[in-house]
């Protein structure tokens, strides 16, 4: 059973990265008896087919293989939770996700790393304060443009009267 999930897992990681990862034919593949044995044994259900994968999808076995075998016992426990909580996701709901990641990806370095500090903050919440801030967010998107625009003037002007 665990090895079948951990199989499950590595093609997930595949699959959800897919549209995000290029199938460049022109680099090499990685020959079955390049794999540590660890990861042979982790893909081996790839054996037979290997050599008929794209380099690309070789590439990515090989990295995803290489990255769950890096992971300690509580890295690979989340990552199952997350394949898991991916698995359970629509179609429309995994497409959103991947069309997000693009849109980061295509972000500039540093505004990448804008976004990266504030997830961290974000995670470094404690539930409830998440939740009210989930709660804020909402509220925002609820109001009118004009009501938008009222908020953030007067938060503006209460910052130059305490800068100020």
């Amino acid at each position: 059973m665990a090895r079948n999930f951990k199989w499950a897992w590595i093609v997930g990681l595949i699959l959800a990265t897919g549209p995000v990862l290029a199938e460049d034919s022109s680099s090499p593949g990685v020959p079955w008896s390049s794999l540590s044995a660890d990861e042979q044994r982790l893909l081996g259900r790839m054996h037979d087919q290997w050599d008929a994968l794209p380099p690309g999808r070789q590439q990515a076995l090989e990295r995803g293989a290489e990255r769950w075998l890096a992971m300690s016992p509580e890295q690979r426990e989340n990552a199952k939770q997350r394949f898991q909580r991916w698995k359970e996701l629509t179609p429309a709901e995994r497409q959103l996700i991947r069309d997000r990641w693009q849109r980061f990806r295509d972000l500039p370095p540093a505004e990448q790393e804008r976004v990266r500090k504030s997830f961290k903050r974000f995670r470094d919440l404690t539930p409830e304060q998440r939740q009210r801030l989930r709660e804020a967010w909402r509220r925002w998107r609820e109001l009118s443009p004009e009501q938008r625009a009222i908020i953030r003037e007067r938060i503006r002007e209460r910052r130059q009267q305490r800068g100020g």
